[in-house]
């Protein structure tokens, strides 16, 4: 097994003197049994866990149920107050839904089957067994040990049971573990913080668009309808034709949505095509109709195929600029316009027809041109500062994970 898996290959240098190794099963009982008859009344309030109830990213309790006792006492998971829950089915298990059981009325609780629990022992604290099993290393190398089907795997207790835990006495663990609370509220702080930042850039490119579509000088503009600047491309690929050769696919999943940013393509053999492509050609508007909410509208820059779920338009350049058009089609400004049809069981679409019908004011082509440079050096910043705030981002949510492998590789 490789070391990725293994989750005991973590331990790389000595720990400091009255540290041990212990595995977990020797420190904390396993889904332990539930002693004896409880007593209590029937409609006794009691706290209930389910698994939406675990917060992921933080780890904790932050939706608890109270339920009578009568209706939770038989067919789920039985916990007292200090117990540690691992949720040990996939993907909540990956996803990090595990906390320390705290608050409980009465001290007792029930919660899904669907968590293992883990009743730390005298000579460790809830908080060590809960950093240690929250470790990114320790979650990815449980899916080698997953049991069951496909969709319903699960981790089995014995992996628990047989994981190596650094153990140190427990006065060091309460100061450990002090540090580590501190330590993992300051990340959280300043993740929450980014994450406004980040909220605020990607809000930029929307309210660009607003004050150009929007603003008192467009109003003073021709109003022209869609459907006399785009004209509809019907050029389809149909396996009935037998095509041949290779072509560049571009769907829904790799345009951006808002900024128009291709994030990805396939290049796919036309002989093996399953169903109706259309085609487009570079400088064409592509532009997806399904939930067309998510303002995925994309310049082409190559030759290529698309989804079904796309329309491919032609820009009429005696009367606008390609970029112009796509950037209103991207804007708040296009989808208050756009007749977008919702049928009870269907995701929301828009016709042709209702696009062509949408209204815009169109200002003469040298000044949509004049006003295409100032609004692409703003919406280039707008990008750039938002590249800024996710690389932030990312640097802080790998703390949590580099804090707790130092923890329990015998640092802090």
């Amino acid at each position: 097994m490789s070391a990725e898996l293994n989750p005991n290959a973590y331990f790389t240098r000595e720990f400091p003197a009255g540290w041990q190794r212990v595995r977990l099963g020797e420190v904390c009982k396993i889904n332990p049994p539930r002693n004896g008859n409880l007593k209590r009344a029937s409609d006794s309030p009691t706290s209930f866990v389910p698994m939406a109830a675990v917060d992921e990213r933080l780890g904790i309790i932050v939706r608890p149920e109270i339920r009578p006792f009568a209706e939770v006492r038989k067919g789920y998971t039985f916990f007292l107050e200090g117990d540690v829950l691992f949720a040990k089915i996939t993907p909540c298990m990956q996803n990090g839904k595990h906390a320390i059981a705290r608050d409980l009325r009465d001290g007792i609780g029930f919660g899904t089957t669907e968590f293992h629990v883990l009743r730390p022992t005298s000579v460790i604290i809830p908080e060590w067994v809960h950093y240690f099993i929250r470790q990114p290393a320790i979650l990815r190398a449980a899916t080698a040990y997953f049991t069951g089907a496909v969709g319903q795997q699960r981790v089995p207790e014995t992996y628990l049971a047989d994981l190596e835990i650094s153990l140190p006495p427990l006065s060091e663990q309460k100061r450990i573990a002090a540090i580590l609370n501190e330590q993992m509220a300051e990340v959280e702080r300043a993740r929450a913080a980014a994450e406004t930042q980040l909220e605020s850039a990607m809000a930029l490119p929307a309210a660009y668009l607003r004050a150009v579509f929007n603003s008192p000088e467009a109003q003073k503009w021709q109003t022209r309808r869609l459907g006399e600047i785009l004209e509809l491309r019907k050029d389809i690929v149909h396996p009935r034709d037998n095509p041949r050769g290779r072509e560049m696919f571009v769907g829904l999943e790799h345009i951006e949505s808002g900024t128009g940013v291709r994030v990805g393509a396939v290049e796919i053999e036309m002989s093996e095509l399953k169903g109706r492509k259309p085609r487009f050609y570079e400088g064409d508007i592509v532009y997806g109709y399904l939930r067309p909410y998510l303002n995925k509208v994309w310049v082409a820059e190559f030759n290529g195929l698309c989804s079904v779920d796309q329309y491919v338009y032609k820009v009429d350049g005696s009367k606008a600029k390609t970029e112009f058009i796509a950037w209103f089609m991207r804007s708040e400004t296009y989808l208050s316009r756009a007749p977008i049809k919702t049928t009870p069981g269907q995701l929301p679409r828009i016709r042709t027809e209702e696009v062509a019908s949408v209204e815009l004011n169109l200002p003469p082509i040298a000044e949509q041109q004049r006003m295409l440079a100032g609004l692409s050096e703003r919406l280039r910043e707008a990008q750039r500062t938002r590249e800024c705030f996710e690389a932030q981002l990312a640097t802080i949510n790998k703390l949590p994970a580099a804090l707790l492998r130092r923890v329990f590789s015998g640092g802090l």
